[in-house]
């Protein structure tokens, strides 16, 4: 057994599905750890071959992928059925937390977030002391089947859960309001979902792909007097960066509590 996933939810199976479609390793060598029997039987039947199971396996690399209230629980577990080295993927946990559950364990803390469903996630690693250049090399392989993968240090983690972790729950919010405020300038509800998915997508990729400031974006479609102007001068009154540094420092806060409590 190459791999154990500790926790079959989306964000669980999203990273199992990247590691197998990758080559990373073939579906009998991964085994996912779930304590729901409706979701094993789901998990069984999408993923043929893979091994799902409630029981923790012995001396087998471990990925934690449960709710931060869980973490600790599941970090001693491993370390006394063997694990040597685990990533965990849960929000505010730090890794003197999980190594003084697990001692013997390598420990390394992810931030990853949703996009790692569709293959477009944004990951931050941090190792434990313990950890070495191999460990977060075999942590940045797993994560890299699912999307773009960074290392920070342990006292970024934080931040990093309030820019890319909480991040694309503040897009879809915005794309909420883009498809409300198109209705009610007279346009389909249809037509306004559609041009909103559309634009996202498309300044995305373009932010992407360009590799250009986005300020520098921003101008290029911004002409002195015409509409964007006009519709981003609103966004100037209300102070709209400052609204954002304001959303990014909240989440952050919010996760260092989770690790405190």
């Amino acid at each position: 057994m190459k791999l154990q996933i500790v926790g079959g939810g989306k964000m669980g199976e999203a990273l199992l599905g990247g590691v197998v479609s990758s080559g990373w390793a073939p579906p009998q060598d991964i085994a996912v750890v779930e304590l729901s029997a409706d979701r094993r039987s789901e998990l069984e039947a999408a993923h043929p071959g893979v091994l799902v199971t409630d029981a923790v396996q012995p001396n087998t690399d471990a990925l934690i992928a449960v709710k931060p209230q869980y973490v600790i629980d599941v970090a001693t577990a491993l370390g006394a059925a063997g694990a040597e080295r685990v990533l965990s993927v849960a929000a505010g946990i730090t890794v003197p937390a999980m190594e003084a559950a697990a001692p013997s364990c390598r420990i390394v803390r992810c931030m990853p977030n949703t996009p790692a469903l569709v293959g477009q996630g944004a990951s931050a690693i941090a190792g434990g002391t313990q950890a070495t250049d191999a460990d977060l090399d075999w942590a940045e392989s797993i994560l890299g089947a699912v999307g773009l993968v960074v290392r920070v240090d342990e006292s970024d983690m934080d931040a990093v859960t309030g820019v890319s972790g909480s991040g694309p729950a503040y897009v879809f919010h915005l794309a909420e309001g883009l498809i409300a405020a198109g209705i009610n300038q007279g346009l389909s509800p249809e037509t306004a979902d559609a041009l909103a998915r559309q634009t996202l997508l498309g300044a995305a990729s373009l932010l992407s792909e360009s590799g250009e400031d986005p300020a520098v974006l921003r101008t290029n479609v911004t002409s002195p007097g015409g509409t964007t102007a006009a519709g981003l001068a609103v966004f100037a009154e209300s102070n709209f960066l400052g609204l954002v540094d304001d959303v990014v420092a909240a989440a952050t806060a919010r996760s260092i509590e989770l690790g405190e409590s």
